[in-house]
């Protein structure tokens, strides 16, 4: 359903692809990324904010009020990733394995302590939604099947502090296409209706590009 949005005219099958999620899912993907929202703007704000994503816009992060941010995270996927794509991560990485606080955010995009809580909150928004029959998981997140069953498999208190030890996982998606970022934070500030849902729609055939990358290629026979 996702990869129509690649080959469709306009946004009309972009919202086609989510017409069928519910409204309480939608919902709590708006309030996850409202904190993803909230952890950028953390981020921009701290000296240690590298990434042209963030001190090329730090203004526009700050000056988000909560009207806007809200406005911003009612996309129709989750603005962080967290290396969903890479079943091997997921397969590979153990619950008990919680390092010390310095030691969790080395190597990765964020490095606020607000990180932890988000990523426990991200983790565990996936763990339900990789447990959630039909293709949300994958809509919303990218997440190829791989990747959700062994997700899946956690028990909440294990993908809970999993989360806890790996804040350095999380990324925001597109990180290069600042291009993408600064129409939806503008749209969103200025609060203009149509510009706001180009802006939502823009990253729909960039997870459908990614998610088509990393399905399974047909076998010949």
């Amino acid at each position: 359903m996702l990869l129509q949005c690649e080959t469709g005219a306009g946004n009309a099958p972009a919202l086609a692809a989510t017409a069928w999620l519910l409204p309480e899912m939608l919902a709590s993907l708006c309030e996850v990324n409202e904190a993803c929202l909230a952890l950028l703007a953390a981020q921009a704000g701290c000296r240690a904010a590298a990434s042209p994503l963030l001190w090329q816009f730090d203004a526009l992060w700050g000056g988000l009020d909560t009207a806007a941010r809200r406005r911003a995270a009612s996309c129709p996927y989750l603005l962080l990733d967290a290396g969903f794509a890479e079943p091997r991560r997921w397969q590979g990485a153990s619950a008990a394995q919680v390092g010390d606080a310095e030691g969790a955010y080395r190597g990765g995009f964020f490095t606020v302590p607000t990180a932890r809580e988000v990523a426990r909150l991200v983790f565990t928004f996936a763990w339900h939604l990789a447990r959630s029959p039909g293709p949300a998981a994958h809509l919303l997140l990218g997440l190829p099947a791989p990747s959700a069953l062994s997700i899946g498999q956690y028990t909440l208190p294990q993908i809970q502090a999993l989360g806890e030890s790996h804040p350095q996982w999380l990324r925001p998606r597109w990180p290069a296409r600042v291009q993408v970022w600064r129409e939806l934070l503008l749209a969103a500030a200025a609060g203009e209706g149509p510009a706001l849902e180009r802006a939502r729609l823009r990253g729909v055939p960039l997870l459908a590009a990614e998610s088509r990358l990393i399905l399974p290629r047909p076998s010949c026979s």
